[in-house]
């Protein structure tokens, strides 16, 4: 231990003195697998600090001692409790004014960064004077706020706009999306990329030595801060971002570009008033606090697959849309895939679309043949019979996925899992003369599978809860999120979004135009409205759902539904209710004096809460935060407005119900409440 720090007892930080007068500190954040910046940490930094600064080293290093990164960020449990105390400034202040001595320390200072660096910890890097980062490929360098309803609050958005340049800095926190080193270094953010052992050795090296950087950057970083830049580039900042997000729904970005527009010239200190101001206004917004907990829900998730999976080889039997995107989707992931269906024509261009899937993903030429390699076409299924784990994909008929099944399992392997990828089909139906039970489940991809991050985890009574945690753990090294959900119709998500969708094709044949419901739905904050959705997902599929759930939900089809013309099912046929170009709904103008319906919104969204309150009571999914999850995440139900549970219990689950009844009597019996609205989980209150 170091003299100068005698009388200090530190939990979380070890410092070292070298023999070249550089001091090390070295955050081993105690009792956590990775270091979060909480206040215990914050607040051992500061005395460490203040030591320094009494006699100062000829330099300082800050490195991390766990193995997975340097700093994930901020704590947000303790964030969440700030928010609940009311005390979010002062913890915003306290990182500032802590970071900011670091910054104003007389001796050069170093961050040595591997792994993950985000949040708070690439703010405690930008306070460095300068910054080393590993090149092993794991290091990722990010300030995600924006994508917890706020921006970064301590020295973030005040530091790296005069770091890297505002263009650089703005599209880095606007969008959320991390660094490689590489990229990092490309930029300015990051001063030297190093192989890991040297990572420390060159921080040294730099403290000692420091650096220049290259005349261009700092040319950049200066002139687009001035006010003419500022002025020019706010509008056209915040143009870019309406183009996803809406103001009203997603306040942070907009808020981060007006801080920047106002405040940017200023000095450091002026610059971190108005981060800390906007930041904790924020932090109040029901959209932060939302996507705060989205972010908790989604640790759950992960955290559903611990454990070895033990899955090396894949089989899929099914080279359509769904099956071979989940097979190209694996290969990529790792895995090594074996694709097989009827005939060879119906393999091709599931092969041809992995080929295109590779090509975008894998940006090293170099590794793309090894990932290729591991996706083989298996026109005679011998894959099955290697496979740890099959995947049927074939067409939504209980009868036929039975008699595959009979031929499939004699072949497997004792220890093999054999799961199906059916979207609405009970696995009571499908499970008759299954030998092993225990090892068959659901398990449901959603469409387009690289992008939608849900899987759905279909259970029976006869499965063991060993083949559920593999499939959970297997859902997680795909870089998926695996929900749980009983083997009834519809399971979660085509449950929930069914209503939805035969209320906008009802709708819809009653002569409201299509272009309109779109727009309802999408000003509630949903992604995509729900006719352009009917024409992706397929007429033809949505209504094969319709012919399982409709029964199961007391619901009428629409003729439009019922009857589904060859060649127009929608986007993949290039013409369905819309005409679709280049991969683009071109939908009809609408007359300008139409005047939608007043209660069109409520059509549409009540009958998604309505049933996913009778999900809740049927006990579809364990709880209501999986429920929220599995919704969020499968239909890209608003994230800001936290999830169906959350809606209801923010808006009233008697004032919504209210609604229904009257939706009733105006058009029918389609929208009474269903059971489970007397449930006191809706009537919590929301923090």
């Amino acid at each position: 231990m170091l003299s100068g720090f005698d009388g200090l007892r530190f939990a979380h930080w070890h410092p070292e003195i070298r023999d070249d007068g550089v001091v090390v500190l070295t955050l081993d954040r105690q009792d956590a697998n990775v270091n979060a910046m909480s206040q215990d940490v914050l607040l051992e930094l500061g005395d460490l600090i203040e030591r320094i600064a009494i006699d100062p080293p000829k330099g300082v290093v800050i490195q991390s001692a766990k193995k997975a990164g340097f700093i994930a960020g901020a704590d947000l449990k303790e964030f969440q409790e700030f928010d609940r105390r009311g005390t979010v400034n002062d913890a915003i202040r306290r990182g500032q004014v802590t970071y900011q001595k670091l910054a104003e320390l007389p001796c050069p200072t170093v961050a040595a960064i591997h792994g993950h660096c985000l949040g708070g910890g690439t703010e405690l890097a930008l306070a460095c004077r300068y910054r080393v980062a590993s090149n092993d490929g794991s290091t990722r360098i990010g300030l995600p706020e924006t994508q917890l309803g706020i921006f970064p609050g301590w020295g973030g958005s005040a530091r790296l706009p005069r770091l890297v340049g505002a263009p650089a800095a703005m599209d880095m926190m606007l969008t959320g999306r991390t660094l490689s080193a590489s990229a990092a270094r490309s930029i300015g953010l990051v001063d030297k990329v190093v192989a890991p052992a040297l990572v420390l050795d060159t921080a040294v090296a730099l403290a000692l030595k420091g650096t220049t950087r290259p005349f261009k950057q700092r040319a950049t970083a200066w002139a687009t801060n001035t006010w003419p830049a500022r002025r020019l580039l706010a509008p056209q900042m915040a143009k870019q971002v309406a183009r996803k997000a809406k103001k009203e729904h997603y306040p942070a970005p907009y808020a981060l570009i007006d801080t920047w527009q106002r405040s940017g010239g200023r000095p450091i200190q002026a610059r971190l008033d108005a981060e800390r101001r906007a930041v904790v206004k924020l932090a109040s917004t029901p959209t932060a606090r939302n996507l705060i907990r989205i972010f908790f829900l989604t640790e759950r998730l992960k955290g559903l697959g611990h454990g070895p999976h033990g899955i090396e080889h894949v089989h899929v039997v099914g080279a359509g849309v769904m099956g071979g995107d989940i097979a190209a989707w694996a290969a990529y992931k790792g895995f090594n895939i074996t694709l097989q269906d009827r005939e060879q024509r119906f393999i091709d261009p599931a092969m041809q679309r992995a080929q295109a899937l590779f090509a975008k993903k894998v940006k090293d030429e170099g590794k793309r043949p090894a990932v290729a390699a591991r996706l083989q076409a298996d026109l005679a299924g011998d894959g099955a019979a290697r496979a740890d784990l099959v995947i049927e994909a074939i067409i939504e008929n209980p009868q036929a996925k039975r008699d595959l099944y009979q031929t499939l399992e004699p072949t497997m392997k004792a220890d093999a899992l054999l799961t199906t990828n059916t979207s609405s089909i009970p696995l009571l139906e499908l499970r008759d003369h299954i030998q092993r039970p225990a090892q068959f489940a659901g398990l449901h991809y959603f469409n387009p599978v690289a992008q939608m991050p849900l899987v759905e985890i279909i259970h029976h009574d006869g499965m063991a809860a060993e083949t559920e945690r593999r499939l959970a753990a297997f859902c997680k090294a795909l870089g998926k999120f695996p929900v749980p959900v009983a083997g009834t119709p519809g399971f979660l998500v085509n449950r929930v979004l069914f209503p939805y969708m035969l209320e906008a094709a009802t709708a819809y044949a009653e002569g409201i135009p299509g272009p309109v419901i779109d727009k309802a739905a999408v000003k509630f904050g949903m992604p995509m409205g729900p006719i352009e959705l009917l024409d992706t997902v397929g007429l033809d599929v949505a209504a094969g759902v319709g012919e399982e759930l409709a029964p199961f939900l007391g619901l009428q089809i629409p003729a439009a539904l019922q009857t589904v013309e060859q060649g127009k099912r929608g986007k993949k046929d290039g013409q369905g209710i819309y005409a679709w170009e280049n991969g683009r709904a071109k939908k009809p103008e609408v007359a300008k004096d139409y005047q939608a319906p007043g209660d069109l919104e409520d059509r549409l969204i009540l009958p998604l809460l309505n049933e996913a309150v009778a999900c809740l009571h049927d006990g579809v999914v364990a709880d209501a935060d999986l429920l929220d999850a599995g919704v969020i995440f499968g239909t890209g139900f608003a994230p800001f407005r936290g999830g169906p549970v959350q809606y209801i219990r923010a808006t009233g689950a008697d004032a919504l119900v209210e609604r229904l009844k009257v939706l009733q009597q105006r058009h029918g019996d389609r929208f009474a409440p269903r059971p489970g609205w007397d449930n006191p989980v809706l009537r919590e209150a929301v923090v």
